[in-house]
């Protein structure tokens, strides 16, 4: 469900410490599609996130954090896939997800490519509420041969919605998580992908995390006022033919 981790108010007293009044604020969600507790994709998750968040700190941006954990959800995106209707704790994390200034997307791999659950949330997002939304893209999964996951399937899928995503996609398999995710053993090639040569974990999430601060920052989705009741550009009441 959707969730505040971190009210990480990642201090408007900082921003009005050094002079120059209150920072801009900008909203994180997060999707973890991890199936197990704890969940190895929950824990890149939050590795994306802190490095993230520490990112937009140092550029003098406040973030919020909204975390979307979909195992929590997966009853309510069931029933909204049969009835149409959300409940309302799914409701709020579509909310949040389509007011967000940047989103966080982990997906476990399953068969070659995201889970069920990760698409079937992906499902039932309205089509036009990731335009333009930075997002930063990661998976994880057993053996490094499913990597290339991110980009044939998980990269297209938020292209399609109109998303922008980070180049660098993050993918990590068991070992990452052994000696080559602390960068004190030899680099992982695998997870590589989009961006990048052989690196460990910790470089590559924190070149990820870069990224999508870049994105964040220089992003107007959030200035941006949404009628969801605008008819599309072009409409004419009377047909094609415009006023006779």
């Amino acid at each position: 469900m959707a969730e505040n981790v971190s009210n990480t108010d990642v201090s408007a007293a900082a921003g009005a410490s050094n002079g120059a009044g209150a920072r801009p604020a900008r909203t994180l969600v997060v999707v973890s599609a991890g199936l197990s507790q704890p969940s190895s994709t929950r824990l890149l998750a939050d590795r994306l996130t802190t490095a993230t968040v520490d990112r937009l700190t140092e550029k003098g941006v406040q973030p919020s954090v909204e975390v979307i954990e979909l195992r929590d959800l997966a009853h309510d995106i069931t029933n909204n896939l049969i009835t149409g209707f959300a409940a309302p704790k799914l409701q709020k994390a579509l909310d949040a997800l389509a007011s967000a200034d940047g989103l966080i997307a982990v997906t476990p791999i399953f068969t070659t490519s995201f889970s069920g659950l990760f698409k079937s949330f992906i499902d039932i997002i309205e089509p036009t509420a990731l335009t333009d939304l930075p997002v930063l893209i990661a998976a994880t999964g057993g053996t490094e041969r499913h990597s290339l996951a991110l980009d044939y399937a998980v990269r297209p899928l938020f292209t399609y919605l109109h998303a922008v995503v980070a180049p660098t996609a993050v993918y990590a398999a068991s070992s990452d998580w052994g000696s080559g995710a602390t960068g004190a053993g030899p680099a992982s090639g695998h997870g590589a992908v989009a961006g990048g040569g052989a690196s460990a974990l910790p470089d590559r999430i924190a070149r990820a995390a870069g990224e999508l601060t870049s994105l964040i920052i220089a992003s107007e989705r959030s200035s941006r006022v949404i009628d969801p009741f605008a008819l599309p550009a072009g409409f004419s009441p009377v047909g094609g033919y415009g006023a006779q």
